[in-house]
């Protein structure tokens, strides 16, 4: 099977009324927790906004007929006050505006892939077992690692993406360059948590690490691709169960030609 084929046959399958089903469990618990956090992110600025307080002196000569006047200012603001002195002035304006943009989008990035992805984790192996019972039922779900080390693995892979967001940190300054330095930390959390939810559930460990090794950059170039649809707006909200079928699809054949091989080779 070709990749055309692969690709043709994930997006038969993620059409199926099973499938949109489960497309609705992502997006709602992750509209859901999206929600619930803007608020309470929303309640701690505001907090921290009405307890902070800003001293502004300032000294403006003015010249009239001749004559020098010096006028001096000085002034304490607390509250919402802050952001309507530092409104009026272009500069602070545009440096806020750029700012809140900015960290906003980055924040709806980072939150919507990694809850959309963390709640796919539930759903990969009902969506597995539809595509065993669809087109590969000679091969069995074997899978490795427990409730525990699949916990763990997402934690590590959340820990490594903030470690590479901020290690980059200095190339976000660079023109063009930031865009390729912003998105590695998001892809390596993106493909680490694709492939290693679909591998656990589907091969033995040592299936899986002799795929990554022989097919690692085929599984990559899918990935990115995949990676590349979760940044339109909102896509990964409603894509996961795609994505799922596909790599899982990728898997599946990798894994068969392995068991094949070793079957063959016993006999």
């Amino acid at each position: 099977m070709n990749e055309k084929d692969l690709l043709l046959l994930s997006i038969k399958d993620f059409m199926t009324p099973k499938m949109l089903k489960m497309v609705l469990l992502p997006f709602v618990i992750t509209m859901l927790i999206m929600y619930t956090l803007f608020f309470i992110a929303a309640d701690l600025g505001l907090d921290t906004l009405q307890q902070t307080t800003l001293q502004v002196e300032s000294t403006q000569t003015i010249a009239n007929n001749g004559a020098e006047h010096t006028e001096n200012f000085s002034g304490t603001f607390s509250g919402t006050s802050i952001i309507d002195f530092l409104m009026t002035h272009t500069v602070t304006s545009w440096l806020i505006s750029f700012l809140v943009y900015t960290v906003g989008s980055f924040l709806v990035l980072l939150i919507s892939i990694v809850v959309a992805l963390a709640v796919i984790g539930f759903l990969t192996p009902p969506i597995l077992k539809e595509l065993q019972q669809r087109h590969y039922q000679t091969i069995k779900l074997i899978g490795f690692d427990g409730i525990t080390t699949v916990v763990w693995n997402f934690t590590k892979s959340f820990l490594v993406m903030i470690g590479l967001f901020l290690l980059l940190m200095p190339l976000y300054f660079v023109p063009l360059i930031n865009i390729i330095a912003l998105n590695i930390p998001f892809y390596y959390f993106f493909h680490r948590l694709l492939t290693y939810d679909v591998a656990s559930t589907l091969c033995t460990k040592e299936e899986y690490v002799h795929i990554m090794h022989f097919k690692g950059n085929a599984m990559r170039i899918k990935t990115l691709l995949l990676y590349m649809v979760s940044l339109i707006p909102f896509a990964v909200l409603f894509a996961t169960v795609f994505f799922v079928i596909y790599i899982g699809h990728s898997f599946f054949k990798e894994v068969a030609l392995l068991r094949q091989n070793l079957h063959v080779n016993q006999t």
